[in-house]
């Protein structure tokens, strides 16, 4: 996946949406390091800012996502996880999503 994680001091934005639904489950961040552990675990992790570090599962905000697919929008800067929630969500904001349009699927 082509992410451009140097226009925000390597940080990007993720909008992760419950699959089979346009439901936005949380807005974060990722770094390099958070997305490799994502993607290697199939866990959905973020990296908190005002911790200085990627969250830890079970924290009030480090609830489960299943990863399900990731995408990247298409100036590579912004990406969506599309998830499979995992218990009761600590952040769900009850929104539905307008990104979904702008995403390319990383082939």
């Amino acid at each position: 996946m082509k992410i451009d994680f140097k226009k925000s001091n390597g940080l990007v934005p993720v909008i992760t949406q419950e699959f089979g639904t346009n439901e936005v489950l949380m807005l974060g961040y990722m770094n390099q390091e958070a997305l490799d552990l994502t993607n290697q675990t199939k866990i959905v992790h973020y990296f908190s800012r005002s911790k200085n570090r990627i969250w830890k599962k079970g924290e009030s905000s480090g609830h489960i996502q299943k990863l399900i697919d990731l995408k990247v929008d298409c100036d590579y800067d912004t990406i969506l996880a599309i998830v499979e929630q995992v218990g009761e969500s600590a952040c769900h904001t009850g929104a539905k999503s307008c990104f979904f349009r702008s995403y390319e699927l990383d082939t």
